[in-house]
């Protein structure tokens, strides 16, 4: 690079500021210098004025990472964040902070120069120092198949154009029914990729058992029932794009392979046999607070970090419904191509009732609604919607609502608490809740309940 970029590192251990200073010099960079706390990085930003902040979360001063993180963001000065290990109500304070990205201790070169290379991009772009050529429109969307004009729709749209061009990692979040797996395959239809393979796993509709076959493959013998050698997803996506939904439902076995393959590019199929190198683009999707998920020791902290290097959150149909009438329109369409059918005409009183909805569902229980009004319809005109009734209780009642998991941690918990802490034991929290210590040894790892009492 002509002009060597200054970077800050604010780092209280030491061996880590240090190598991560040699790393940054071989690669081209100016390290203007390593901060231990907050108060001499301040110093060092007056006098330097870096380009961008290298910024462990966790500092072992009066003030963290984060509220200098705040402070970098009020002076527009890029940032990365350095990490280890962290809780959710740090992760989601950190996130709010809208960092360009995060680094996993202990790190590689490769993982550090990647990140650095995403974030400046990321960051040209955001700031209009990097420019694309306009080979269509403004009013263009990002893929054909998106459909949606709000502000809303263009920021995500923007963010999918970003990071379609590189190899990185994406992780799609928001509510079941936003088109996450449309955003997916756009995505890898506007890639270099876009020749070859897009292949999907769902993570959810897959028992554990299988998961990891259906993942990486087997060998013949592999495990009873194995009777032949499987190709798995990786091997399938070769060059190509692999998509794995609702990834919050990976087991945490699945997980440590997961990892170890996005950092190795070589998977191992189930049953040994040599190291295949694979050259996959990952993109993961779910609906689930990982923050939440990584605290209650469900998801890994490092895939969490490896994965969300480019997040995208997809807003809600509630928080963009400007793009209701163009979402109807083109489902419509859709289903009147279908049918061999004229489109039929809308009446004002039927969008007025598309409009009010919240859509709980999301673009998808507007598809469906829509499919359903359309074969209702006796012309050629949709004259009223029926909105499920069934549904708008629960959507007034889905907060105060707890799953079978919340409401057996809740439980579990309060027996603890009654019990002083003691899991085992005459009048201990298993001989109260009537199983064995071991079963409940079992659900407290499962649910993320620790104690310091045995």
């Amino acid at each position: 690079m002509a002009y060597k970029e200054k970077i800050l590192i604010v780092e209280d251990e030491f061996i880590v500021g240090n190598d991560l200073r040699m790393m940054l010099m071989k690669g081209g960079y100016d390290v203007c210098g390593i901060a231990a706390s907050v108060e001499q990085a301040r110093v060092l930003i007056t006098e330097k004025k870096p380009d961008w902040v290298l910024l462990d979360i966790i500092l072992k001063t009066p003030t963290n990472g984060i509220e200098l993180a705040k402070e970098l963001l009020q002076l527009h000065i890029p940032f990365l964040y350095i990490s280890a290990n962290t809780n959710q109500q740090t992760l989601e304070a950190a996130k709010a902070t809208q960092p360009y990205g995060f680094l996993v201790k202990p790190f590689r070169e490769r993982d550090l120069f990647v990140m650095l290379d995403i974030a400046r991009y990321r960051y040209g772009v955001e700031t209009g120092m990097i420019r694309e050529a306009p080979s269509a429109p403004v009013e263009t969307m990002f893929d054909p198949d998106i459909i949606g004009n709000s502000n809303a729709m263009k920021k995500v749209q923007d963010q999918a154009r970003i990071v379609a061009a590189t190899n990185t990692s994406v992780l799609l979040l928001g509510e079941s029914g936003t088109g996450k797996e449309r955003f997916a395959r756009a995505i890898h239809k506007n890639s270099l990729r876009k020749n070859k393979p897009f292949i999907t796993v769902n993570c959810a509709a897959l028992p554990i058992t299988l998961l990891e076959s259906e993942l990486f493959g087997h060998e013949k013998g592999a495990f009873t029932g194995a009777v032949q050698k499987r190709t798995g997803k990786f091997e399938q996506a070769q060059g190509g794009t692999l998509f794995l939904d609702e990834i919050g439902e990976l087991p945490l076995d699945a997980q440590v392979k997961l990892l170890r393959t996005l950092q190795e590019k070589e998977i191992e199929k189930l049953g040994g046999g040599p190291l295949i190198k694979v050259d996959v683009r990952v993109i993961a999707a779910t609906n689930r607070n990982l923050e939440k998920e990584v605290a209650e020791g469900k998801f890994r902290l490092d895939l969490y970090y490896r994965l969300n290097v480019f997040p995208i959150a997809l807003p809600p149909l509630r928080e963009h419904k400007e793009d209701i009438q163009p979402l109807a329109l083109y489902f419509l369409k859709k289903f009147s191509d279908k049918a061999g059918k004229k489109v039929p005409v809308v009446s004002e009183a039927a969008w007025q009732t598309l409009r009010q909805y919240d859509w709980p569902g999301n673009i998808r229980e507007l598809e469906h609604v829509l499919e359903r009004q359309f074969i209702l319809a006796a012309g050629e005109q949709i004259d009223a919607i029926e909105i499920p009734v069934t549904q708008m209780p629960l959507l007034q009642t889905a907060e105060k609502l707890e799953t079978m998991e919340e409401m057996e941690r809740a439980h579990i918990m309060k027996v603890l608490k009654a019990c002083n802490g003691r899991v085992s034991g005459s009048m201990g929290a298993a001989d109260i809740l009537n199983i064995s210590a071991q079963t409940l040894y079992s659900k407290m790892k499962k649910l993320g309940i620790k104690t310091t009492y045995k």
